[in-house]
Formats: C-alpha cells, sequence, structure tokens
C-alpha cells in the first residue's frame, strides 16, 4: 500500500484527536509513524493502526475508516498521476478511477496492487459497483464514494452490501439525490 493512504491517515488522525491520541496510537500498535508518500508498506499495518486507535477513541473501526477515506480523498486528489482529470460528477469520476487512474499508478508504481471496480447497471442517478481487493477495506471505499460527491457538490446515498464473509468483495448501491 502506498504511504500517502498512511501520511495521510495520521495527518487526519493528528487534526481530529490531537497530538497525544496519534502518539498514543502509534506507540500501543509498536509502530514508528514513519512512512514517505512514495514508499510501500504493508496494509496490515494500517489495520493496526485503525484497530489501536478504535480501542483508544471507543470508535468503531468500521466508522474511522469511512471518515479516513471521506476526509483523505481531496489530498488522494491532489497526488494522483493525471491531473487533467476532466469530469464534472462522481460518476464519471469514480469510472475513470478504474478505466485509467489504475492503470497510470501501476505503470508508475509496478508493486501497486489498487482495488478493482466493476460496474453495472448505471443511469444518470444510479449505480452499482463491486469493490474487489485483498485488502478488505469497504469502508475506506466508501468514505472515498463520499469524499468524492463532497468534491463535486453532489448528494450521494450509498448502501454497501459485503458479498463474502472476508469483505474482499463489496457491492456498492449509489443513487444520485440532489445536484
Amino acid at each position: 500500500m502506498k504511504g500517502i493512504i498512511f501520511t495521510e491517515f495520521i495527518t487526519i488522525v493528528e487534526s481530529k484527536f490531537g497530538l497525544d491520541v496519534s502518539q498514543q496510537m502509534l506507540d500501543d500498535a509498536n509502530d514508528s509513524g514513519v512512512y514517505t508518500a512514495v514508499g510501500s508498506y504493508d496494509h496490515r499495518q494500517l489495520i493496526k493502526l485503525i484497530m489501536s486507535l478504535s480501542h483508544i477513541t471507543n470508535v468503531p473501526p468500521s466508522q474511522l475508516q469511512q471518515t479516513y477515506g471521506r476526509l483523505a480523498f481531496p489530498a488522494l486528489l491532489q497526488s494522483l498521476p493525471i491531473l487533467d482529470i476532466k469530469t464534472d460528477n462522481t460518476f464519471s469520476f469514480i469510472e475513470k478511477v478504474e478505466r485509467h487512474i489504475h492503470l497510470e499508478v501501476k505503470k508508475l508504481y509496478p508493486d501497486a496492487t489498487p482495488p478493482k471496480f466493476i460496474f453495472s447497471n448505471k443511469t444518470q442517478s444510479t449505480m452499482t459497483m463491486d469493490y474487489h481487493s485483498a485488502r478488505c477495506m469497504g469502508y475506506v471505499c466508501m468514505g472515498l464514494l463520499e469524499g468524492c460527491a463532497d468534491y463535486f457538490n453532489q448528494s450521494l446515498t450509498i448502501t454497501m452490501q459485503p458479498m463474502n464473509t472476508a469483505q474482499s468483495h463489496v457491492r456498492f448501491s449509489l443513487t444520485l439525490t440532489g445536484d
């Protein structure tokens, strides 16, 4: 997993919970907190940090992941290898992530393993998206979808249905509810 995921997570924890909680999270997870945005790290370490933060704050891990995804979206957008997105809506952007951005990420970082999105049942206001990832971070994906809708000033209702017990396959039903 690319380091920007970790650096953004720690930055968000510091801003939302404070430096003391961030340091306690790192200490409890036995983590130095030293990450570079372009480095590659084991995703299990992020899970360890999330679990530690959940224990400290009594906020469920799923809620922490979802909030993280939503708040991290703008920074992750700025880090994309293709800044010329040329889209003005959530659905179009999500499709471009799968069809163009994930491919570019793999070219720049051959060791990267981005999630796979499969789209179906798309209309002007609805879309079904299947998320496939060995990292099983569907709640982060849900937060990123919310952050994307925020970025495009669109209201989005999302339902999330795990398709297996590991949650490596999650189905999202997306409905635009306003402009």
